[in-house]
């Protein structure tokens, strides 16, 4: 994301601004601005007298703009980190008066996750007013991860191989701190010049290269019936690595994209990858699989994965264990 790295490059050369207000859906930008800011303003000498920490829960707006109208000391600022800001929504307005007339040798930070200002309201006019830095966070899409993966890893100086990059993502979900710390752990292992691979994901994070659900839909894909149980027979002796909820939204969203592909009069490599958001690397996997699995079919098996959805949830399921529901509905999609 341009903007956050905007905004962190400024603060390693010390160019503050005194109000930082860090909104929206994805934390991980948000806790990446905050730790910059507590790392980098003030030495450790510095920081027992003037960091101070609070969190939403915890404190008042009126609480947080009595410390931050104080002075440092014996130091050239002072910074208030407000984590979980979100708690303070009801109150969030009450600070106009204090983003009006900031205390310069004060660096505020308001973390407010999971939540944005209102536009057309006060505070929000205010910052704007005071060229305070805003954030605005999104969460990334599905289909957008894996390359944020492939992104992540190069800007340290490394590389990582597609397969890897898809199989961090099936593993370890859309949780983008998590996939950073499990980043971190694997360039630590590696060289500069060696690139992340399946194997190594294998090896270190302990997820199977040949047994997850990237590979179950590959196997689905070209109706290969053995492989497909083969994998079945591992998830159900490792359920808490490969929870039957995950492979049933793995799989509906294989065969949604499969019923759009289906639907382009152009078929062409460029075009479908744009259409369904993937790599045109991945494309050829829906050409193979629409033959195995027409129009009629894939809108049969939709349906099927819906009903399994609620199954796996427990509406309809006659106490079923998950391996069941899974070998039921592997053998619907297959037939």
């Amino acid at each position: 994301m341009k903007e956050v790295k905007a905004i962190i490059k400024n603060i390693k050369d010390r160019n503050f601004n005194p109000l930082y207000f860090l909104m929206g859906d994805e934390p991980f930008y948000i806790d990446q601005i905050s730790n910059a800011i507590a790392s980098s303003v003030l030495s450790e000498d510095e920081k027992g007298f003037n960091q101070t920490i609070f969190y939403g829960r915890d404190v008042s707006i009126e609480e947080v703009i009595g410390h931050a109208k104080r002075f440092p000391m014996m130091s050239e600022f002072q910074v208030i980190i407000v984590k979980e800001a979100q708690d303070l929504s009801r109150q969030i307005e009450q600070l106009i008066p204090y983003v009006d007339n900031p205390q310069t040798s004060t660096i505020l930070v308001i973390n407010y996750k999971y939540k944005k200002l209102d536009k057309r309201k006060g505070l929000y006019k205010a910052l704007k007013k005071q060229n305070a830095t805003i954030l605005e966070t999104k969460k990334l899409y599905d289909n957008q991860i894996a390359d944020w993966v492939s992104i992540s890893v190069t800007s340290k100086g490394y590389s990582i191989s597609m397969k890897a990059s898809h199989l961090m993502v099936e593993y370890l979900g859309n949780d983008l701190s998590k996939i950073n710390n499990e980043i971190e752990k694997l360039t630590g292992l590696v060289e500069a010049n060696e690139t992340i691979t399946p194997e190594l994901i294998e090896s270190y994070i302990g997820i199977s290269k040949d047994y997850n659900n990237f590979e179950l839909k590959k196997a689905i894909g070209v109706k290969d019936v053995q492989k497909v149980f083969i994998i079945a027979k591992y998830f159900s002796e490792n359920p808490k690595d490969h929870p039957f909820i995950l492979t049933v939204t793995t799989l509906f969203n294989f065969f949604s994209q499969l019923m759009i592909y289906h639907g382009l009069a152009d078929k062409s490599k460029a075009n479908v990858a744009s259409f369904l958001g993937i790599k045109p690397y991945f494309v050829s996997e829906y050409s193979t699989a629409s033959k195995f699995y027409p129009m009629k079919k894939v809108s049969k098996i939709i349906s099927t994965l819906r009903t399994y959805d609620l199954k796996g949830k427990g509406v309809n399921a006659q106490n079923l264990k998950a391996s069941d529901l899974l070998n039921e509905m592997l053998i619907d999609i297959l037939a």
